[in-house]
């Protein structure tokens, strides 16, 4: 078995495997790489007598972060996807997925068994929160350190492929999220092998990720490589890449760029569909604005401002960000013009923020929009989802804003059915000292906004992680059941409906008052109503509504929605 290692400032590295130590040569061909031959399975690298610790690119954890990797042979899987060519994102309805809490197993596994529930509601894209290496048996995935293994207590590597196979055989693409713009504190070994990171730039995690500095070239490669391992060993057909604005790199080229290329160059080479979502706070459209036009060419990014104008007009929440939102025409410049913020001024900044989309160069499909997802519920003191607070009444009127939006939608697991189960904030470390500092730093974060400490859970008590696991029972009961039905109805009409799947958003207009918005996409008209007063309904023929006895013409009541045609079908 041949092992190699990237260590350019050691004096001498070693690989501890199949019971025994052998030393490494430098590379002849790659600078500061080290490489040698050697028996056995287990194995982990010495570096001038520190160690063993796990492969960087370890494809395989089987005793968690700290210990040994294992060889993994990509190729002797039976994968049974062969006719499968991917699924663009345009027109795609992506479905957000956390494994270890979307069944009470927590395995991928036992995932594939509640599969069919996503294609009997019209999903056709699974994305699934970080599933690389990370410390302990439960978390949220992005503390990960093993970023080239899939966590061991999920399934393993072979368990991911399991899943993959599964959704591209009931016709549904999967989105990994990834991380790439910090490494968790526990497990992390990326420093005792080279500069993975600088004092240079500072993040919220502490030093950055090196991208622009001495020995960036092989932390790029590192990322880049990392990405296409996902989508051709794994099948994957997209990536949604975390936080990216972290990622602080100050060469020519930026990264978002080189990974783009790299993509580009696997689709095709495989000839499938493939694409990358960014998260950004920046407001900038250049991310998802072609090469060609002088942006990075990613497919599409998640547009917060989306979220925070619709939670912020149906919850009436004004705190924190959501101070700029609430009022009608916040909501109709989101759905009209992906963002609020495109140059305005942000309370919640103290600064102008963001810069306008061009409507006709780019299109509302490459904008991912939700009313609920890991953060804006996870971050929430207690983990609340918007159904806890919120009539059946007006969860239905954020569906039908958002999956009638020009925007590609995306639900958070649970979102469908209105979900009673919290979903907080969670971990396992092993290290006491670690373990306080997120309790308390968890409990001192939320005191500071005025929520008493006891009412924060702790995300270290097993009693977090299980509150935070679906309760499929809830389906059969009312109000869960109506809900379900609602969703898939409009899912259904998203798709039937040519004037819904038309993502370009000169087509998208929008007219409102005090608490209602009529949205104009083509001969279709979206009336929603989140007031508890009835108002005046468009006339023309009624596609679907979320109340009974709505009639085209008649009164639209209070906290419902209406979809209708502006002319019956088949006329001039």
């Amino acid at each position: 078995m041949r092992f190699d290692v990237w260590a350019p400032d050691a004096e001498n590295v070693e690989v501890e495997a199949g019971g025994g130590r052998y030393a490494m040569s430098p590379s002849s061909v790659r600078r500061g790489w080290w490489t040698v031959e050697a028996p056995g399975e287990d194995y982990g690298f010495v570096v001038d007598g520190d160690g063993p610790f796990p492969d960087p690119r370890s494809p395989w954890q089987p005793d968690g972060v700290h210990g040994l990797s294992r060889v993994y042979d990509h190729g002797r899987f039976a994968w049974t996807d062969g006719g499968w060519r991917g699924r663009p994102l345009a027109g795609g309805i992506l479905y957000e997925l956390h494994t270890g809490t979307f069944t009470p197993q927590g395995t991928f596994d036992s995932a594939v068994e509640r599969l069919d529930h996503l294609v009997d509601l019209g999903v056709n894209t699974v994305e699934l929160m970080p599933v690389a290496a990370f410390p302990g048996r439960h978390g949220w995935g992005y503390d990960g350190v093993g970023l080239w293994a899939v966590h061991d207590p999920y399934g393993g590597p072979d368990g991911l492929k399991r899943f993959v196979d599964a959704c591209h055989g009931r016709g549904m693409a999967v989105v990994l999220d990834v991380v790439y713009n910090h490494l968790g504190p526990s497990g992390n070994y990326l420093g005792h092998y080279g500069p993975y990171f600088t004092d240079a730039h500072r993040t919220p995690w502490g030093p950055a990720v090196n991208l622009d500095r001495a020995g960036s070239d092989e932390v790029r490669a590192f990322i880049a490589q990392n990405a296409l391992m996902w989508l051709r060993d794994y099948h994957l057909d997209g990536l949604r890449l975390d936080a990216v604005h972290a990622m602080q790199d100050g060469r020519a080229v930026h990264i978002l760029e080189e990974l783009a290329v790299a993509v580009e160059g696997l689709r095709a080479a495989t000839g499938r569909e493939m694409f990358l979502i960014a998260e950004s706070d920046l407001g900038d459209p250049r991310l998802v604005t072609s090469r060609e036009a002088g942006g990075y060419g990613l497919e599409a990014q998640w547009n917060d401002d989306f979220h925070h104008a619709v939670h912020a007009a149906l919850t009436g929440e004004r705190q924190g960000y959501y101070a700029d939102f609430g009022s009608m025409g916040a909501l109709a410049k989101t759905m009209t013009r992906a963002f609020f913020h495109d140059g305005t001024w942000s309370s919640f900044r103290g600064r102008s923020h963001g810069r306008p989309v061009d409507p006709l160069r780019t299109p509302g499909h490459r904008f991912t929009g939700f009313i609920q997802n890991h953060d804006q519920v996870g971050n929430r003191a207690t983990g609340d989802r918007i159904s806890a607070t919120l009539s059946t009444g007006l969860l239905k009127v954020g569906a039908g804003l958002l999956l009638t939006s020009p925007f590609t939608p995306m639900l958070f697991m649970g979102e469908e059915w209105g979900a009673g189960t919290p979903w907080q904030f969670f971990t396992d470390h092993v290290e006491p000292e670690l373990a306080r500092a997120v309790s308390e730093g968890r409990r001192r974060e939320f005191a500071s906004h005025g929520w008493a400490s006891e009412d924060v859970p702790d995300p270290q008590d097993p009693r977090t992680y299980e509150r935070s696991r679906l309760d499929w029972g809830e389906l059969e009961l009312a109000p869960h059941r109506e809900l379900f039905a609602w969703y898939r109805a409009l899912i259904a009409l998203r798709r039937t409906c040519p004037e819904l799947t038309d993502a370009r958003l000169t087509e998208v207009s929008a007219e409102h008052g005090d608490s209602w918005i009529v949205v104009y996409r083509g001969s279709v008209r979206i009336a929603a109503n989140l007031g508890t007063e009835p108002v005046r309904l468009p006339d023309g023929e009624l596609l679907l509504a979320s109340a009974s006895g709505v009639h085209p013409g008649g009164e639209l009541p209070g906290e419902s929605l209406a979809i209708l045609r502006m002319e019956p079908s088949g006329t001039g």
